[in-house]
């Protein structure tokens, strides 16, 4: 290697974002040796072409990830080398999630507050309601809570809420037994989704109640903890689904159908014109319809339109095979009931019809 091309240990250091002691350090174990070594001075250089390979090696180490794994990344191909990364990122987060769980468990003995049975219900059905429900969550920094599943038990069911703003979705379940007391909290979604997939698979979950968030227990499994989101005050849906106008247009409509064509339509703003023997689906720009499907309905025609994102997965999650939409006009809320179980329920915000460009 040309002299030129070398540079002392502390112009690299500059360069990689390494110190020269890390150099040092790595350059010991193995890692990342210099170009050349003056055979008096000891003095270290480096050549411009290990740059790219130090900032690898740098960015790994920020990923806590253990010198053998490190130099196995750097060995490997770039196939392999993701996979690798990939596999220690998958192992920090397991360990994360590990390490929460046994936090809750720690802070809920530290309070000497026992937890509370709330309500029993049936796992699968409580698994898919969690699903169902979390897709209209989003992740606000502003404001937590959107990211959070409501959870409010009564004297005769247990309610679940969650939106992002633009859908809100809910579905109210029966429990077998009528729940032991009642309690409202916002539950973290994505603990609650990963404890879903645990407790899909059991008969019965007990939902008790802690100090800072909510256990799932079921047989002959690790009880599932899921903290409480106590940052900002879940939005007040009650007053919103109280404040709705009446419905004016409902049409039914095969859930299947739809879906088929919202998943063909080409643009990220779709409208819908509601007459008593279909549904036609608009392209923006210029209305005209780009699809017509079967429907049944009652009400004065009427043109709504939606962001895609907001309309596909409020359908997506409907139950049976069709869906019901109540429409209240093109500014106002649509109601999407699943047509044979009026438990699951969400709304969806149009956008104006100016906006369609």
């Amino acid at each position: 290697m040309p002299h030129s091309e070398l540079m002392p240990i502390g112009v690299f250091a500059r360069r990689s974002g390494l110190t020269p002691s890390a150099l040092r350090f790595y350059a010991d174990s193995g890692l990342l040796s210099p170009a050349t070594v003056h055979p008096v001075t000891g003095y270290r250089s480096y050549g411009a072409d290990q740059v790219a390979k130090a900032t690898v090696l740098r960015q790994l180490r920020e990923l806590d990830m253990p010198l053998p794994a490190v130099e196995a990344v750097l060995a490997a191909g770039p196939g392999e080398a993701s996979r690798l990364v990939d596999e220690h990122v998958a192992r920090v987060l397991r360990e994360a999630e590990t390490a929460r769980r046994k936090a809750v468990v720690i802070k809920s003995s530290l309070t000497d507050v026992p937890s509370l049975p709330i309500a029993a219900l049936k796992g699968p059905v409580f698994a898919d309601a969690v699903e169902q429900v979390l897709t209209a969550t989003v992740r606000e920094p502003g404001m937590p809570v959107l990211a959070g599943l409501r959870i409010e038990v009564s004297e005769e069911a247990v309610t679940l809420t969650a939106t992002d703003r633009y859908r809100l979705s809910t579905r109210t379940l029966v429990p077998a037994v009528p729940p032991l007391r009642t309690w409202a909290g916002t539950v973290d979604g994505e603990e609650l989704r990963a404890s879903a997939a645990v407790v899909r698979r059991c008969a019965t979950v007990r939902m008790d109640s802690s100090p800072h968030g909510i256990l799932l227990r079921v047989a002959d499994r690790e009880d599932q903890h899921c903290r409480l989101l106590g940052d900002g005050q879940f939005p007040d849906h009650r007053q919103m689904l109280a404040a709705l106008r009446e419905v004016t247009t409902r049409t039914t409509v095969s859930k299947a159908l739809l879906l088929r064509a919202l998943e063909d339509h080409p643009g990220e703003r779709i409208g819908l014109h509601v007459t008593d023997g279909t549904v036609a689906l608009l392209a923006a720009g210029d209305g005209h319809a780009a699809n017509r499907i079967p429907a049944t309905g009652t009400g004065p025609p009427l043109r709504i339109w939606f962001e895609l994102t907001t309309l596909y997965p409020a359908v997506s999650t409907a139950l049976g095979p069709d869906v019901m939409l109540d429409l209240r006009g093109d500014d106002q809320p649509v109601t999407i009931r699943s047509a044979d179980c009026g438990d699951l329920t969400t709304l969806a915000m149009p956008v104006k019809p100016e906006h369609t460009i």
